[in-house]
């Protein structure tokens, strides 16, 4: 099978398209036929050493090819798998998707949104339990909340925007200036743009505001939460030491009670299904700044890596 695999740490460079063996399926496992993949911020920055080594530490599979979000077809699954058949379409996270084919544990998977493209499903994954899980585990958003969306312009805001209008809330959402039109035909109540207005001058007080790693101050995003509000962050920053000393906050910070709450999503098959409901419901939709085949994931990751996408980076696998 074709493959995206990485050679060497470092730059996009170090990625290359190479004829590789098939995976084998294991016993607890499905054995998917890739026809999509997205990019996240973690394809950037696992492209380097460290995070390779910590991501082994912390218990991650190992795998020469990049990438987790995917959607395809069911080509084969192991003799303890019971939720899929041969055949089946899902969506979820494998272990290197930016493949003709791979492997994905059961409880990482669910069926496909019957509405969604291949390719619009294989954005879902990771940004959308992300913003699911910061906005209704964390946060716990109720309906008539006023929730903050700072960083609404890229892969996960655009999803949280839209969870949040789900729960029922009123969304001020916080972007550049090139996402405004975006960002309010996905429902945002109010859109603000940070080149020219600083919303923590703002005398309105939020219920919530959830940070998508832009990285304000705890004290900048005080001035405008609510005497019982709450400070979600999640995303990944843009250096690799300040996303690990995120992840680092998170796995190692107590969280119950309080009024900052630092996490780092995990893909599961419940909130995966959630997100197919809210998709099929008409409330959820995938915004897919750029398309890109399979042998052009380096120049895709190359654009990540400015920061400029709006929502998602979607790789065409078939």
């Amino acid at each position: 099978m074709k493959a995206i695999v990485q050679e060497r740490y470092g730059s996009p460079d170090g990625l290359a398209l190479r004829e590789i063996e098939k995976p084998i399926v294991g016993d607890d496992r499905v054995l998917v036929r890739v026809r999509a993949a997205s990019l996240n911020a973690s394809d950037w920055h696992l492209m380097h050493r460290l995070p390779h080594v910590i991501g082994f530490l912390l218990g991650m599979p190992r795998s020469r090819v990049r990438g987790g979000d995917m959607a395809g077809q069911v080509e084969a699954v192991g003799k303890g798998v019971t939720r899929f058949k041969p055949g089946d379409e899902v969506f979820g996270v494998g272990i290197g998707s930016f493949a003709e084919y791979t492997t994905a544990f059961e409880d990482r998977l669910a069926p496909k949104p019957r509405n969604l493209t291949f390719e619009q499903a294989a954005a879902v994954p990771v940004a959308g339990c992300t913003a699911l899980q910061g906005l209704r585990d964390k946060a716990q958003v109720k309906p008539g909340q006023r929730v903050l969306i700072y960083g609404a312009g890229g892969g996960v805001g655009t999803f949280a925007v839209q969870i949040a209008k789900a729960l029922g809330a009123h969304v001020t959402a916080v972007t550049s200036t090139g996402n405004l039109d975006l960002i309010r035909s996905i429902g945002a109540d109010e859109v603000i743009d940070y080149t020219s207005e600083d919303f923590t001058r703002r005398s309105e007080r939020f219920d919530v505001v959830f940070d998508n790693g832009a990285n304000r101050s705890h004290a900048d995003c005080q001035r405008v939460l609510a005497s019982n509000g709450k400070l979600v962050l999640c995303g990944a920053p843009k250096s690799i030491w300040a996303s690990l000393w995120r992840l680092v906050k998170a796995m190692m910070t107590p969280q119950s009670g309080s009024q900052r709450v630092s996490f780092l999503a995990r893909v599961r098959t419940g909130d995966l299904v959630a997100l197919k409901e809210l998709a099929e419901a008409g409330k959820l939709s995938p915004a897919i700044d750029r398309q890109y085949p399979l042998s052009e994931v380096p120049h895709a990751l190359r654009y990540l890596g400015t920061r400029q996408a709006r929502g998602k980076l979607v790789i065409s696998v078939s």
